[in-house]
């Protein structure tokens, strides 16, 4: 909104700093100022007043009032008295009738006779045109000039051209549907309800706080005129502007709500104008209608407040004139600052609002900034995400792919998978959707099925919860499968490979794998290559080969290995605590092994002689070969291991790791149908 530099001179004695420097100290203190231009009516300043000080500074009266709080300078006081013809009272020649007090809350009208209707005053003309607004005439640029000074809009009625019994009769109603207007724009306006208006007994005089109307326009003719400052609800005029698709100074400040007292200072202050423009005499009095008066609000607050929310000292002195600059009325008691806040500040609601005034006026440039002093507490672990990170960063590491599946799983397969005790919802989404899921496995194999489409080999896993009829009901597993379109016997070990790294980065240790029994039961795993993960006695999963017939009925072609960990018993053996061990400064040594075995022999009978005959000197044993082929004996197969031997406290020689193999040699070959080959 633009702003004459002249204009604002004008309510101060002294003299005001130069245009720039006064832009500077708004953009310090209040608005930022987009542009300070030098024109031909003088120099302009563009200031971009925030919407909740629209009510009192989209005037130069209320910029001049902020420019002075911020700069020190005085501003010269207001005289808004006017001389008045006390033989007829306007109310006599005016009546004022309100259909709905909450459309308008105040509705004021002066009465000014005898005027001669003319050409403004340059310097009026001047000011208008500064401030984008074109003269018209003197009773219209009056009105105008008081709108741009005080910030109140104003209308004049031609006082001949309005109708009544008796007195001219003003009514504030909404518009009938299908109710139409010309404009003094000269453009006719389709209404309804949602636009309010001032009409006389037949005809629409205005759009009210929009546009003034044909039917009781000023013209050369004019000799009595009617002058209007009203107040209007808001968000009616909001409405009735989109709803005619037309915004005017008069309703950009309506819709930012105005003060009901501005009223009457704006009348005021246009009928004064007239009188020095057009001549005339003003009538006694306003005819006015204004049921619900405003009174200033009340604020209380300790001072040591202001200082604790600005975080530095002030001086109640100061504070108090700050208020008083702003307009506020402010005093100060036993450390108590009261404060009367003026009705055209509709901002100002709380404590913290007069506080902020105080901080801004006072320079928040001039606060030094200071750290918060606070307890830093950190917050408490939350065990559970904890370790799903650590286990789901742990397979993400290893080169698996998370995944996430739906909690429900089809009939069929309860029948694949042999599940007995499911959960059944009583009312599913869709027979896909029927029953709770009590493993995660199931979905897993639907992903690969669906992604082998475009790979030939992939490894993923999901970290969930299933449902079972048992108590608990719900549990967090941990799943993983591993998919190679082209068979692959080393795929089962890699599994055991990742489950073991898993458990290491966890802190879990003593697992071991054993047979697995009645497990195979379920039908997920083929039931000569499974075996279920034990810590100590205790069994926190399986794993194995897929069988066959399960592939087969979910349509995945290929191989696939697959673990699946109770989580929740995982989660309790697991530990942050780790016991250093260095590294050994003596050397290593290596020696491969191959042994021969029946088909049927499990390589973790092998690998668990191999370390109990080896002890502590083993340090790993890598299986690297498994081959079955017509050069070995019928039902027998090669396993050929890799194992590596360290001390902690020597280099151990030739003879004694030559020793450890010779033993462990013995060890495998005490059972008759296994050779260690040479």
């Amino acid at each position: 909104m633009v702003f004459s530099y002249d204009w604002i001179q004008s309510f101060f004695r002294s003299k005001l700093p130069s245009p720039q420097k006064m832009a500077d100290l708004f953009m310090h203190h209040s608005f930022e100022v987009e542009g300070v231009e030098k024109r031909k009516e003088g120099w302009i300043l563009d200031i971009d007043i925030l919407p909740n000080r629209g009510p009192d500074c989209f005037s130069h009266y209320g910029i001049a009032r902020e420019f002075a709080a911020v700069s020190g300078l005085k501003l010269l006081k207001k005289n808004s008295k006017i001389s008045e013809d006390r033989k007829t009272k306007a109310s006599s020649l005016v009546s004022i009738r309100l259909e709905n007090g909450k459309d308008c809350p105040r509705y004021a009208a002066r009465v000014i006779r005898g005027v001669k209707v003319g050409p403004s005053p340059e310097w009026v003309k001047q000011r208008l045109e500064a401030c984008g607004l074109r003269p018209i005439n003197n009773i219209v640029d009056a009105t105008n000039y008081a709108m741009l000074e005080t910030g109140q809009p104003l209308h004049a009625f031609d006082f001949d051209k309005l109708e009544g019994k008796g007195k001219k009769e003003i009514t504030v109603r909404r518009a009938k549907p299908g109710e139409k207007v010309l404009a003094l724009d000269d453009q006719e306006y389709s209404l309804d309800e949602s636009v309010l208006v001032i009409s006389g007994p037949r005809e629409i005089l205005a759009i009210a706080g929009i546009k003034g109307g044909k039917a009781s326009e000023i013209d050369g003719s004019t000799k009595d005129v009617v002058l209007e400052a009203a107040n209007f609800n808001p968000s009616v005029i909001n409405r009735g502007s989109k709803r005619i698709n037309l915004k005017t100074d008069a309703s950009i400040r309506f819709e930012h709500g105005l003060d009901p007292n501005l009223a009457e200072e704006g009348i005021n202050r246009a009928a004064g104008l007239i009188l020095k423009t057009a001549g005339g005499k003003v009538l006694s009095g306003l005819a006015e209608s204004f049921p619900g008066k405003v009174f200033s609000k009340k604020i209380s607050l300790d001072f040591s407040y202001v200082e604790d929310l600005l975080g530095t000292e002030i001086k109640s002195s100061e504070a108090k004139s700050i208020l008083n600059g702003l307009g506020f009325k402010a005093s100060f008691s036993k450390g108590t600052l009261e404060v009367q806040v003026p009705t055209f500040r509709r901002d100002v609601l709380l404590p913290e609002d007069v506080v902020e005034e105080i901080g801004r006026v006072y320079g928040y440039g001039k606060i030094a900034p200071l750290f918060p002093e606070a307890a830093l507490m950190p917050p408490e672990n939350n065990e559970d995400i904890l370790w799903e990170d650590a286990c789901k960063d742990a397979l993400c590491g290893l080169g698996l792919s998370e995944v996430y599946n739906y909690s429900f799983i089809p009939e069929d397969d309860l029948e694949t998978f042999g599940f007995k005790e499911v959960l059944e919802l009583k009312n599913p989404m869709s027979r896909e959707f029927r029953y709770m899921r009590p493993s995660l496995i199931p979905h897993l194999l639907d992903n690969l099925r669906e992604n082998s489409k475009h790979s030939e080999g992939f490894d993923i896993f999901e970290l969930g919860k299933t449902y079972t009829k048992g108590n608990p009901s719900e549990k967090r597993f941990l799943a993983a499968a591993l998919f190679q379109k082209k068979e692959k016997e080393t795929q089962f070990y890699r599994a055991k490979g990742i489950i073991d790294i898993l458990l290491e980065r966890m802190g879990v240790k003593g697992a071991w794998y054993k047979e697995c029994g009645s497990l195979c039961k379920t039908g997920c795993f083929h039931p000569r290559k499974c075996a279920m993960i034990m810590i100590g006695r205790e069994m926190i999963g399986s794993v194995g080969e897929i069988s066959s017939s399960a592939l087969d009925r979910k349509g995945v072609s290929g191989k696939a290995v697959a673990f699946e960990v109770d989580f929740e018993k995982l989660q309790k053996l697991s530990t942050k605590e780790t016991i250093y061990q260095p590294v050994s400064k003596y050397p290593a040594a290596a020696r491969d092994m191959a042994v021969l075995v029946p088909v049927a022999t499990r390589v973790e009978e092998v690998l668990n002689r191999i370390n109990a005959a080896g002890g502590d000197l083993v340090r790993e044993v890598d299986l690297f070969d498994i081959y079955e082929g017509k050069e070995l004996p019928e039902g027998k197969k090669n396993l050929a291991f890799h194992i590596t031997f360290q001390a902690s406290d020597k280099t151990l020689s030739s003879g004694e790791i030559d020793g450890l193999r010779d033993k462990i040699t013995k060890e495998l070959e005490n059972d008759p149908e296994w050779q260690v080959r040479k």
